[in-house]
């Protein structure tokens, strides 16, 4: 069964500005598990970043899936799904546009 290690619902990020670190607390540093990352941007222009380890899973990435409607969706808006050695998890958004964009996203852990 997955954990939530973090997620934001429409977390805004400033015109061409790269955000903090979204992950803290408790879920920081993870062992060894499959890692799932799910992102909605509110338009084209959000990139996001995704690192375990020091390793990105995802390295400033266009995030493709948008709209300020519905659900985000597991199974339709999934950015990566893989297993990882463990190690801090670390989670970046950059708005490559001139105006302040949201994004919503969900960052899963599934211990091994």
């Amino acid at each position: 069964m997955a954990v939530v290690v973090n997620s934001g619902t429409a977390v805004s990020t400033a015109a061409n500005t790269k955000s903090a670190d979204q992950v803290t607390g408790t879920y920081q540093f993870l062992g060894k598990g499959k890692i799932t990352l799910v992102a909605k941007g509110s338009a084209t222009g959000m990139n996001i970043t995704c690192l375990v380890g020091g390793i990105a899973l995802v390295n400033d990435q266009a995030i493709p899936y948008t709209g300020t409607a519905g659900t985000i969706s597991v199974n339709d808006n999934i950015m990566t799904s893989q297993m990882m050695g463990g190690g801090r998890v670390e989670l970046y958004l950059r708005n490559t546009t001139g105006g302040a964009l949201t994004t919503d996203y969900l960052l899963l852990f599934e211990p091994a």
